[in-house]
């Protein structure tokens, strides 16, 4: 091996440079699809309700208030297994909503009522704890939230002049859930009414009977074993007044299409590496196997076989793309890493790299640099001795 990567150390670089392209643009490819993955279980596991007309709420809780009469009468629809009501605002309501699945979001939940979702029934934890009943003044965070806010169970965190405390941190999801500020929905009822100006007027006016009850933002609701859950969301619609009832396979497709734009773009750009990269690979080690044009004449010349030939430049050429796609990866790696590093500050993370990933990127440049030393080798092989000796010098 030693002697290949004196020989080939030029060569080597160059698939390593390619390779690692492929793999970085590849692991961008990977955060995204992991991204929507996630969003995609996450709304397909629950229907999602709000209040009608437009409110602080964000996210899948978008929209006016929904009061407490609204929820009960959710809970009697027929199909329906579970209502949780829920108030999600922005964490900084000054910040643009173009883009509620990346803010940072309060979350606050009835933790009298278990989770309805089906794909996440609870969010995994990775240290601390989840919220219980009877929780007050303490929050789970998510990872990215912990990251760029410096946060780990135990911290004190602020949010509109109240001190609460972090007791749990999620693991990271690389969806929405990474930017969440977890509480009961108590305190997240507080937090409502010191956000929103109107909401205080409207309740020290006494204009409108509103009691703690009715501040939600939204609900999560289940259905029942059996139950087609757009029907139970259509029929939702139909017999509740006032509220807005996302579709589950409605609000999937709108999550796709809403980054249908960005994956085309990353996809685009990704194939485009790979063409480029695949022939620049290919390119680098037929071009190595024709520098070597006269040693391979000489060896003819002294009664090398074509065999004998073909296996020595095959086997030449599987370590050299082997070790120069294992450089590549490396090289990716360390990049990424180092991106992903100073991302975090923030609590972004721009790559993903699977095992799926890794790999293919090794196979691929293994099974193109033995096609192309195969095409060379048989360019090589035609020539006669004396050719090949000529054309080397």
């Amino acid at each position: 091996m030693g002697r290949i990567t004196r020989r080939y150390g030029f060569t080597i670089a160059g698939i390593a440079i390619g390779v690692a392209g492929i793999v970085a643009l590849g692991a961008m490819g990977e955060r995204i699809v992991r991204f929507i993955e996630g969003g995609d279980r996450f709304v397909l596991g629950q229907i999602s309700v709000a209040g009608k007309g437009m409110g602080m709420g964000a996210g899948f809780t978008a929209g006016g208030m929904l009061p407490a009469s609204a929820i009960r009468a959710i809970a009697a629809v027929p199909g329906v297994s579970g209502v949780q009501a829920q108030v999600m605002l922005p964490l900084n309501p000054s910040t643009s909503q173009f883009m509620t699945l990346t803010q940072e979001l309060i979350l606050g939940v009835d933790l009298s009522v278990p989770s309805p979702n089906r794909q996440f029934p609870t969010l995994p934890i990775r240290e601390g704890r989840q919220l219980r009943a009877g929780d007050r003044g303490v929050a789970v965070v998510g990872a990215s939230f912990a990251t760029s806010h410096g946060l780990r169970v135990g911290s004190a965190l602020t949010l509109e002049g109240e001190a609460y405390r972090v007791v749990g941190v999620l693991e990271r999801t690389l969806t929405a859930p990474d930017r969440f500020v977890m509480v009961a929905i108590e305190d997240a009822r507080r937090q409502w009414v010191a956000k929103d100006r109107m909401l205080r007027t409207i309740i020290a006016s006494g204009a409108a009977a509103v009691n703690a009850a009715d501040l939600n933002t939204g609900a999560a609701v289940g259905w029942r074993d059996g139950e087609d859950p757009d029907a139970v969301a259509r029929r939702i619609t139909e017999r509740v007044e006032g509220v807005n009832v996302q579709i589950p396979s409605e609000l999937s497709a709108l999550l796709r299409s809403s980054t249908a734009f960005f994956s085309a773009l990353l996809g685009g750009i990704g194939a485009l590496a790979f063409v480029i990269g695949g022939l620049s690979l290919a390119n680098t080690i037929a071009a190595a196997v024709f520098e070597r044009l006269r040693d391979f004449g000489v060896k003819r010349a002294l009664g090398a076989t074509d065999w004998q030939l073909g296996r020595e430049v095959l086997a030449e050429a599987l370590a050299v793309t082997l070790s120069g796609g294992a450089v590549g990866v490396a090289l990716a790696i360390l990049l990424g890493a180092s991106v992903d590093r100073w991302a975090a500050r923030s609590g972004q993370q721009l790559f993903l790299f699977s095992g799926r990933l890794l790999g293919g990127a090794l196979v691929f440049s293994v099974l193109l640099g033995a096609a192309a030393a195969a095409y060379a080798t048989l360019r090589v092989v035609r020539l006669s001795p004396a050719e090949a000796i000529r054309r080397g010098a």
